[in-house]
């Protein structure tokens, strides 16, 4: 955050702007825990088939569930890792089954095996139920869980049912926004960006409560599949639902550019950026060094390399050797030179790897 009356003037240069079994109480008394466990890993030997050790595990299963007030937690992890092993999705979906039917709780992890089956056979329904198991549990869910489901949706052309899910989830979650921002990664991260976007634009349309997080990660969708003009849209809509742009904001638009190679829109976020009260980091100028240098811009290199000295951020080596190598190529060798001693200086205090972290900076209220 700058310090309160501190004013930033950039001297930048001037670019012009583009515009089924129930075993009986007999049976069950002579089946000790060891027993079942055994019998659980002993079924590939003598079932060769895998629908035959898929009916094995299930019957174990069914038996430690439904005949005991406190079923072996080992057992049944036991079995739903054969069961998701054979790959039987029937036999899985008889297993969540019977779990919801007991009102039996397991650790999500047991859950999150299960998805991970229901999600490599596509089975979107089953996926969603377990899916949801895991969201009313009281432990966290990582990422991985959210990109596993997102993953069941890959075949599905379907909208209205995708957006039929995302109701649910709106109304067992009580409206939770981390949970929407989560999902909407999810499905960005496993390659299905439009399904990320559909469900963006369908809570805004909804007047739903989306955060700059929301907006961060939508920003990214757009900038990295070249959509520029959209992602300057939303970036502009935010300040009409008052979320304040951060530094991840900027720099995601700066980068979005620098990969079409409108310099001149990254230095027009730039000064943006500062005007907003942003301290511009080290990857923002790591970015724009970099890229000027390679366009052939050295001297809008140079300039952004000294505006950040001004601005106290220690410079990387990385920096260092761009410009080096850049001034060499554009024939400016005495600089290079320069440069180069500069960066081998015991006195020169170069960025570490803490440096590249980000900050949290934001802008001012």
């Amino acid at each position: 955050m700058l310090a309160a009356g501190r004013r930033i003037q950039l001297v930048l240069p001037c670019i012009s702007l583009y515009s089924r079994f129930k075993p009986t109480s007999s049976f069950r008394s002579v089946c000790s825990p060891i027993f079942r466990i055994s019998k659980c890993y002993l079924a590939t030997d003598a079932h060769p088939d895998k629908d035959g050790v898929s009916d094995e595990v299930l019957n174990d299963f069914l038996l430690v569930v439904e005949n005991e007030s406190a079923p072996s937690m080992k057992v049944c992890s036991t079995c739903i890792d054969k069961i998701c092993d054979t790959g039987n999705l029937s036999a899985a979906r008889r297993m969540l089954h019977v779990l919801h039917e007991k009102n039996v709780h397991f650790p999500s992890k047991l859950y999150a095996r299960l998805l991970v089956l229901a999600c490599q056979k596509n089975d979107v329904d089953l996926s969603f139920q377990i899916f949801k198991k895991l969201l009313l549990s009281n432990e966290s869910i990582g990422t991985t869980v959210y990109l596993n489901f997102s993953q069941a949706f890959i075949g599905m052309s379907d909208s209205v049912e995708l957006l039929r899910f995302v109701k649910e989830v709106l109304v067992m979650t009580h409206s939770s926004t981390p949970v929407v921002n989560r999902i909407i990664f999810a499905f960005a991260k496993s390659g299905q960006k439009d399904k990320a976007l559909l469900i963006f634009h369908h809570l805004k349309r909804m007047n739903f409560s989306l955060d700059l997080i929301t907006y961060n990660i939508v920003l990214d969708i757009l900038g990295r599949s070249g959509s520029v003009d959209e992602m300057v849209s939303e970036f502009a809509s935010m300040e009409e639902v008052d979320i304040v742009p951060d530094f991840i904001s900027y720099n995601t638009i700066i980068n979005s550019f620098r990969r079409v190679g409108r310099f001149d829109m990254c230095l027009f976020y730039l000064r943006k950026m500062v005007e907003s009260g942003i301290e511009p980091d080290l990857l923002t100028y790591t970015a724009l060094i970099d890229s000027f240098g390679r366009s052939g811009n050295v001297e809008a290199s140079l300039e952004l390399f000294r505006q950040m000295k001004m601005l106290k951020i220690r410079p990387s080596i990385y920096i260092y050797r761009s410009l080096i190598a850049n001034l060499n190529r554009a024939g400016n060798f005495q600089l290079a030179a320069e440069l180069s001693e500069e960066m081998n200086s015991p006195s020169t205090c170069l960025a570490g790897p803490e440096d590249f972290k980000p900050k949290g900076r934001q802008g001012k209220s």
